[in-house]
């Protein structure tokens, strides 16, 4: 399966605009491991809810968080325990990875405000402190507060592949045209399960989605808030939703920013992941094109543009290229590395560079910048445990499975969608065939009637969520419940990018409980 299926929400986005930062992790913290699942402790969920959380000074991110140097004085950590299987409270426990940054005018402090940056597999622990910035107004009167859920980073991390196998499943062919190409597709698939099952077995069944909302009723019932305070984006959206239908009298004020379709099965996800990424890729060359002229690599863009970079990827196919680290610059790896700029009006430049350093000079050293920067490897060649818990997560959600035979019935579909993404992303639904756990649930139920009104965010451009997944998302959460706004923009996530009437709009509804007109548009 690959990250682009789901989204990497804010994960990559963040990974990429602080690459700096991603290449200072030490190698003492390569060496951490994930929190242990404890065993069976009597306590109950309604016990654990009055546990005393000890809240420290924060070290710097873990490897599986993906390293980095610590955070700021002001930032706090603490380890929150839940129960491992909610079925059975009695049981055992797992420890949950918590970060805070306390409200700077606690006089008028309204709670606690988590935030989930999606993937699934971001590490909130890593991602809030260095996206900050954008919720300084925000942090005037709340707690700003995120986790790493079940099976993320420090809190019981999945651990499946090694560095060196990962470099190899991440570079192998994922739009295979050759009986040959799918069994290689096939078998590494199935080495990536095994090897999961084989370092994480015990955790699998349990980093589903429900597990991980009831874990956030957990944290602000142990946090002290008589409600719910959350910013979800991309995945978090799914989570913020599964929260409010486990438990629509606790929502206070929900944000989900980049809307994951709650109706939407796999392989319709992935579909419109295709066409949301080619959108944003027509839309990035129709820019390139008007500001470099005869300098743009993609031409005119439009037909042209998609014309060249699939030939691009065609040779890539068959011979890879060249970079400065020795590694090789393969199809796969540079479609995921123009999917990751794609998140961003940001890293559209790098983009154009990558893509003419590529087609001019036949090498790939950018496109692999870009491509580790989605993929949580770092300058040293180590992983964050983004892959192993993106795949964890999505399968024990998902209860399709889809054999080849699907997938090739489906190509003629997805290549109409996005003759460059098409293909990549209908091959990433095998990634659950085989996978050691069975899948829940159909789709994700939202439905919370009863709740206070949820702010739903949606983008024109997004390429990893399309912004209609937010109407969808509105109309599921029932009637009075969800309320639309809509950004005409680009990129992923929008509240992070700036755009002042939407900072307006979210920060009022946040900070003073006004809730907008359902419809609300900002350009």
């Amino acid at each position: 399966m690959h990250t682009v299926v789901r989204g990497a929400g804010a994960l990559g986005l963040a990974a990429l605009l602080l690459a700096p930062a991603a290449g200072c992790r030490s190698e003492s913290s390569s060496a951490a491991e994930p929190a242990p699942i404890a065993p069976a402790t009597g306590a109950t969920a309604t016990g654990l809810a009055a546990q005393q959380l000890a809240w420290r000074p924060c070290p710097a991110p873990s490897a599986a968080q993906g390293g980095g140097s610590a955070p700021a004085n002001d930032w706090q950590c603490a380890t929150l325990k839940a129960p491992l299987d909610y079925a059975k409270p009695n049981g055992g426990t797992v420890d949950l990875a918590l970060i805070r940054s306390k409200a700077k005018d606690e006089q008028h402090r309204i709670g606690s405000l988590f935030f989930n940056f999606g993937g699934p597999g971001a590490s909130g622990v890593a991602t809030l402190p260095a996206l900050s910035g954008a919720y300084a107004s925000l942090n005037t009167r709340y707690d700003l507060v995120s986790f790493d859920p079940r099976g993320v980073g420090d809190s019981a991390g999945v651990k499946c592949l090694d560095d060196r196998a990962m470099d190899v499943n991440v570079a192998v062919d994922s739009t295979p045209d050759t009986p040959a190409g799918v069994k290689a597709l096939d078998d590494t698939n199935a080495q990536f399960a095994a090897s999961c099952e084989r370092n994480s077995g015990p955790v699998l069944p349990y980093v589903d989605t429900e597990s991980a909302a009831r874990d956030l009723d957990l944290m602000r019932q142990v946090l002290g808030d008589q409600k719910i305070f959350y910013f979800g984006i991309s995945y978090g959206t799914q989570l913020g939703g599964v929260y409010a239908h486990l438990f629509p009298k606790e929502v206070g004020r929900i944000v989900l920013d980049s809307v994951v379709d709650p109706t939407q099965d796999p392989q319709q996800s992935a579909l419109g992941q295709a066409q949301g990424f080619q959108l944003a890729l027509d839309d990035f060359m129709k820019a390139c094109a008007t500001q470099a002229a005869v300098a743009c690599p993609t031409g005119s863009g439009g037909a042209e543009g998609t014309a060249k970079i699939t030939g691009l990827l065609q040779k890539l196919a068959q011979s890879p290229l060249p970079t400065d680290s020795g590694r090789k610059l393969t199809e796969s790896l540079a479609i995921t590395g123009i999917a990751s700029a794609l998140y961003s009006q940001q890293t559209w430049p790098a983009l154009a560079s990558g893509l003419t350093e590529a087609m001019q000079r036949g090498t790939g050293n950018t496109l692999l910048l870009l491509a580790d920067s989605l993929l949580g490897r770092d300058a040293q060649g180590h992983y964050n445990n983004l892959n192993a818990a993106n795949r964890a997560i999505s399968c024990v959600d998902a209860r399709q499975r889809y054999s080849d035979q699907d997938v090739e019935q489906q190509l003629p579909q997805f290549r109409t969608a996005s003759p460059v993404f098409g293909p990549f992303t209908a091959w990433g639904l095998t990634g659950c065939t085989g996978w050691p756990v069975p899948g829940k649930a159909d789709h994700p139920e939202v439905a919370a009637e009863g709740a206070a009104p949820i702010l739903v965010v949606g983008t024109t451009g997004d390429p990893a969520t399309p912004v209609e997944g937010a109407r969808t998302m509105a109309r599921q959460l029932g009637a009075g419940v969800g309320v639309t706004v809509t950004l005409k923009g680009e990129g992923h996530g929008g509240y992070n990018t700036g755009n002042p009437c939407l900072t307006r709009t979210v920060d009022a509804y946040l900070l003073d409980g006004t809730v907008p007109a359902d419809g609300t548009t900002c350009s």
